[in-house]
């Protein structure tokens, strides 16, 4: 981790939960295993708000200009881009995920706030 960071553990300070979908251990109506949500863990993760100035000049469906927030948490390999996290009530849909330094340190994981209307 480079140093002007700070520690981790000082910015990982909001629990949030992590979800994804999973497939259920019992067959439906038409005898098949359907997909359901899950959560996966709650976790230590920093939230970070993505400023409209890194949006500018993208195109609208690129996942930078749709990022809206970055989420710092402890280095997992289980993070996908079909999954998301919740916090306060608010999804965020993760984009794409990056271990910066290739450290297996931490992960900065891009997301789009959601509405749940």
């Amino acid at each position: 981790m480079n140093r002007k960071d700070g520690n981790l553990a000082t910015i990982l300070n909001r629990r949030v939960e992590l979800w994804g979908n999973s497939t259920s251990e019992t067959k439906n109506a038409l005898g098949q295993y359907p997909k359901e949500e899950k959560r996966k863990t709650v976790l230590w993760a920093a939230i970070i708000p993505q400023t409209g100035s890194i949006l500018q000049g993208r195109t609208d469906e690129t996942a930078l200009a749709r990022t809206t927030h970055k989420f710092v948490i402890r280095y997992r390999e289980d993070v996908k881009p079909s999954d998301w996290f919740i916090y306060k009530g608010q999804r965020y849909d993760v984009l794409y995920a990056l271990d910066p330094y290739a450290n297996h340190e931490r992960l900065e994981v891009f997301c789009e706030a959601v509405s749940l209307e």
